[in-house]
């Protein structure tokens, strides 16, 4: 890894390249290369935000959006473990150990690429930022390994300076009430425990704010990562904003669905003759599995397997009501959910006003490149009204336990898959699917000295990706990843170079960032080439997309998917909600698409299981 230019050239040129207002070509006196904030929400859907069109009180992304842009086709992985494990490395979640979120539970236990951790033959973005003179920083979800009985290392491993880290994708709870031989927290490596007064989205600001403030003082720039764990599951928040949402959403799902979608189009983030996903049709009874589900004669439709090639067997469906089709008590408890859930995303928003604030306060705002996006789409877990009527019974089986709703009182509860679809609007699924109401995210970046222009900026929407911010960082911190290839290294029972497609770094060698700088679509240029084709599979689950964005090809299994197993396929020019499967119209496109896909499996070692299933 070499610097590509000293720290007050690298800062000088930044500010020129992405024409900051009254950037001089030239610098005249040394500067600070710009620090970097990255904030993560968690299962945070597309338009929950008011810059995306959400009724919830969201100003300080609100003004975090005027003073940047907005990316309206940025995409991450299915789920939770998946996108990290991109951002950390930069490259395909296969290559470094996250070919499901943990290690598979079906015949790809063990295999490499499957070890269900940050693996050894990944980068990390944090260590080439801090080898190249930043403090590096981390509050919140690591999800990337436990670091005991070798199962992974915690973030102090991998660069990261400071760090207080929940270790694996959700906690008992968000007010941090743990077993006493609980090992879910580390700080700097060491396993803790929240103290009196937790509850996680303040304590990580506090905890960042902390780090950030104890090295100000000694001139070199931060990279901040604030992974919030807000508003994943379970849905608690306190005062005030557990009673501020109360009667809000108890017009139901349409009603605010279609609201959202109609600001959408009011601000520009789709079109005007965008045709937005309606939801699931609905089904009261659920659909059965085939004869052999769950039998060793069973041949499962796969992506690879379909009813050509004699495979056609998958498991049952499931029961989704509609608004009008819920009972009144289902009603009071689905609204109360949303209410929750939307307490959860105002306060995950006013504690990124307090970064945003403190970061004013300190003179480091206008130097300071700030990201914000989801890790993935708005968490549909069906515990919903009428998919899992414990859910209900639980909420009014009694007074008190409904008043307990939100609290740190009462075990997990989520807001279910029919406020997930309100939350992916205008899009198809949510997450774990591999549509784009599951991997489509808001995206907005504030740049350095701000836009300048004070007002709503125009939507970029060019198909970016999560490994694209992995090479933004480097980029803003002027710092270029290694590219040395690594020797060949023979496997002596296949013969296949185990080096391939790696660089060496720090005597280690490991895959390279497979993003690209999303610096010059900030300035108006067109993104570099990236090293992997848009594509991904996830619980066998699949999708590519064609060269020129087009076309998206995905696969999902019956009775979510087609019964006969075909990829479907979408004309994302006029159908990004993907509504119509055109597949029939277009078998060459389909072929083709295929295709690509399966390279792109052979490229980074994924293997589709026998049976696909979710991740849960």
């Amino acid at each position: 890894m070499k610097r590509l230019t000293s720290g007050a050239l690298a800062a000088a040129a930044f500010a020129a390249a992405i024409g900051v207002p009254g950037a001089a070509t030239t610098p005249a006196a040394p500067a600070k290369r710009p620090n970097i904030l990255y904030i993560m929400a968690d299962d945070l859907g597309y338009s929950d935000i008011g810059a995306f069109g959400g009724e919830i009180e969201t100003p300080n992304l609100d003004a975090l959006a005027r003073d940047g842009r907005l990316l309206a086709n940025h995409h991450t992985g299915t789920v939770c473990a998946i996108t990290r494990a991109m951002l950390i490395s930069g490259t395909d979640h296969h290559l470094v150990g996250e070919g499901t979120m943990g290690a598979p539970r079906d015949e790809r236990r063990g295999l490499p690429g499957y070890e269900g951790y940050l693996n050894d033959s990944a980068l990390s973005v944090a260590q080439l930022l801090r080898d190249g003179g930043y403090h590096t920083y981390m509050a919140g979800k690591w999800h990337l390994g436990a670091g005991e009985e070798g199962k992974g290392k915690t973030p102090d491993q991998w660069g990261f300076e400071r760090s207080y880290a929940l270790l694996p994708g959700a906690a008992r709870n968000h007010f941090g009430h743990e077993p006493a031989d609980a090992r879910n927290y580390s700080e700097d490596g060491r396993f803790v425990q929240p103290g009196p007064g937790f509850y996680s989205t303040d304590f990580y600001t506090r905890k960042l704010i902390e780090y950030i403030d104890a090295r100000r003082g000694d001139g070199k720039p931060f990279f901040a990562y604030a992974a919030y764990t807000s508003p994943h599951w379970p849905l608690q928040v306190p005062e005030p904003y557990l009673s501020k949402y109360k009667g809000r959403y108890d017009a139901g799902y349409d009603a605010i669905r279609l609201a959202r979608i109609a600001r959408m189009k009011q601000l520009g983030i789709i079109p005007a003759d965008f045709t937005p996903y309606a939801g699931l049709p609905e089904t009261l009874r659920q659909s059965p599995a085939t004869a052999n589900s769950g039998t060793p004669q069973a041949r499962y439709v796969n992506a690879v397997n379909g009813a050509a090639q004699g495979h056609v067997d998958y498991g049952p469906g499931r029961v989704v009501k509609k608004w009008d089709s819920l009972t009144p008590l289902e009603k009071k408890a689905q609204a109360r959910y949303m209410e929750i859930y939307a307490g959860m995303v105002d306060n995950l928003d006013h504690n990124i006003g307090l970064l945003i604030r403190y970061l004013k306060e300190i003179g480091e705002y206008d130097n300071t490149f700030i990201m914000f996006q989801s890790d993935n789409g708005a968490e549909g877990w069906p515990v919903d009204g009428g998919a899992d009527p414990r859910a209900t019974d639980e909420a009014n089986a009694a007074p008190e336990a409904y008043a307990k709703l939100g609290t740190d009182q009462l075990k997990r509860i989520q807001y279910g898959l029919r406020w997930a679809e309100v939350s992916a609007a205008p899009f198809r699924n949510v997450k774990g699917a591999s549509h784009e109401g599951s991997v489509s995210t808001p995206l907005i970046v504030r740049l350095p000295g701000g836009s300048g222009q004070g007002g709503r900026q125009p939507v970029l929407r060019d198909w970016t990706y999560v490994t694209d911010n992995t090479a933004t960082f480097l980029a803003v911190a002027g710092i270029e990843p290694p590219r040395r290839p690594a020797p060949p290294d023979p496997d002596a029972a296949g013969g296949k170079d185990r080096n391939a497609g790696k660089v060496v770094y720090k005597g280690r060698n490991v895959y390279p960032v497979s993003g690209t700088s999303l610096l010059p679509l900030l300035r108006g240029d067109r993104l570099a080439e990236r090293g992997l084709p848009a594509a991904d599979e996830s619980y066998g689950r699949g999708y590519v997309f064609s060269a020129d964005g087009r076309w998206k090809a995905v696969w999902a299994e019956p009775p979510q998917g087609p019964t006969d197993g075909h990829w479907q396929l979408y004309d994302l020019r006029s159908d990004r909600g993907e509504n119509r499967d055109v597949a029939a119209g277009h078998p060459e496109v389909v072929a083709q698409l295929v295709q690509r896909w399966q390279a792109y499996m052979t490229q980074v070692g994924g293997v589709e299981p026998l049976r696909p299933a979710g991740f849960y």
